[in-house]
């Protein structure tokens, strides 16, 4: 997520301009991993600017009932709290914009439109999820 988390928070607050949510849901095992504690959460979460909220799954529950498999991994859902999206954010890499399509943001647009995703969606890449043996 940390590559990507400016292109992260202004296609959130593009979103939220729409009147779509975005929830951040970290899930790694954080007594393996102290560096993503809740204290560390909150720090990364006002140094980026953050608008939305950024909950941790200490149980991992959430993840696993997701099928989760990297940070960040997308998911959309429409009105009936359907899945509609399970792609990326954008074909960007690193911190550049890319100058390609703005996956989430039109695929979440299109499920507020019509309440069905995009046909086409590519999965999400990014560092695995570190879980609890």
């Amino acid at each position: 997520m940390r590559a990507s988390i400016r292109r992260l928070v202004q296609e959130a607050i593009a979103l939220q301009a729409i009147g779509i949510g975005t929830i951040a849901i970290m899930s790694n095992d954080t007594d393996a991993y102290p560096a993503d504690s809740f204290e560390n959460m909150k720090a990364f979460a006002q140094e980026h600017g953050f608008t939305f909220p950024y909950v941790i799954d200490e149980t991992q529950e959430t993840a696993r009932s997701y099928d989760a498999k990297c940070t960040p991994d997308f998911f959309g859902f429409n009105a009936d709290d359907e899945l509609q999206y399970r792609g990326r954010l954008d074909a960007g890499r690193i911190n550049v914009m890319p100058s390609g399509r703005r996956e989430l943001y039109e695929a979440m647009k299109q499920i507020a439109e019509t309440g069905s995703g995009p046909l086409e969606q590519t999965a999400s890449m990014g560092c695995s999820i570190k879980w609890r043996d």
